[in-house]
């Protein structure tokens, strides 16, 4: 009995406990709030939940495109670094092909000087051979008659030109000592031979006149006092020509001649001085040619540089001089 009293009144205080008094004025404002709860609370909330899923939904598209992007830009380096390992492959190729054209081009340059050095060699010990065999009337009948005759004189006005180019201003005379410079005396020897017969003046006035207007190129082009053996040379060679009227009314009609003249002599070497006052006395012994250069004579003839050589100790230069200035009182008639 007891025991059922104690479960009676167990439960009659738990019914105790579930029930709370409140004011029915509270209950009622506690109803009203919950139910403005239930009504606005979904509003609020349904509205910043859509504007988060949106966001999210923008963030994540972005970040699929971010990843996209990225990708696309591993792709774009891996094709990049692809290109470069083809393009180093490809330089490193160049380079070791560069260096092998460079060696075969270092010795194609000395095997190119070698061959020139044999054929400077080859052509010096011919043209001083053939120098003097062309002393010889008939051997000169011989060359002329050859089908190479224009042709080797063509090269021998190159020949001459070329090395009067690399001649440098400082050039000394003992740098001349070479088989370049014997090579170039031993053409122009070759010419002055052929020029001292009449068949060969014949043959420079009709067939080499590009020769002849090299070496008067060449004259005044190479400074005074430098490779005075060449320039004596041709001088005798156009004095030679000069024999002919043909060659002397060509020479001294080509521009510049006179002025030529009066440059060589200034020269310091005193055959120089001698075989241009020879060239013009030619001019000045042939009356149709000083003719037509009489005037230009007059007005630039340098009388004081030809009375000085006139005193020179060279006893033919100082003779050739004094005749030379008998010979010029022509000028005063002409006038």
């Amino acid at each position: 009995m007891r025991r059922r009293a104690g479960l009676a009144g167990d439960a009659q205080a738990e019914t105790k406990e579930e029930f709370v008094k409140v004011r029915r004025r509270d209950l009622e404002r506690l109803t009203t709030e919950v139910m403005q709860l239930r009504d606005f609370l979904p509003k609020i909330v349904n509205g910043d939940i859509l504007g988060t899923f949106q966001k999210l939904d923008a963030i994540e598209s972005n970040m699929e495109k971010k990843e996209e992007e990225i990708e696309q830009l591993k792709m774009d380096c891996e094709h990049f670094r692809a290109r470069l390992e083809t393009a180093q492959a490809d330089c490193m190729r160049e380079k070791k092909e560069k260096l092998d054209f460079r060696q075969q081009l270092n010795e194609a340059k000395q095997q190119l000087l070698q061959q020139a050095e044999y054929c400077t060699e080859m052509g010096a010990a011919a043209c001083t051979l053939l120098w003097g065999v062309s002393s010889n009337e008939e051997a000169v009948k011989a060359i002329l008659g050859g089908s190479k005759a224009v042709k080797f004189f063509t090269i021998t006005a190159q020949t001459m030109e070329s090395f009067v180019k690399s001649l440098s201003d400082d050039m000394k005379q003992q740098d001349l000592d070479t088989d370049e410079n014997q090579f170039v005396l031993a053409l122009a020897g070759i010419v002055t031979n052929v020029a001292a017969l009449a068949c060969g003046r014949e043959f420079l006035v009709s067939s080499s006149r590009e020769l002849l207007d090299t070496m008067m190129h060449l004259l005044g082009d190479m400074k005074p006092g430098l490779c005075t053996k060449f320039k004596v040379l041709m001088l005798m060679s156009l004095y030679n020509v000069s024999i002919n009227l043909k060659g002397l009314k060509y020479i001294s009609e080509s521009p510049g001649f006179i002025p030529l003249l009066w440059w060589l002599l200034n020269d310091p070497d005193t055959e120089v001085c001698l075989h241009a006052l020879r060239l013009l006395q030619s001019v000045i012994l042939e009356p149709e040619v000083l003719a037509k250069s009489a005037s230009e004579m007059r007005d630039t003839l340098p009388f004081q540089r030809i009375i000085a050589l006139s005193k020179s100790r060279n006893a033919d230069l100082q003779a050739l001089a004094k005749e030379l200035l008998e010979d010029l009182k022509i000028l005063e008639y002409e006038a």
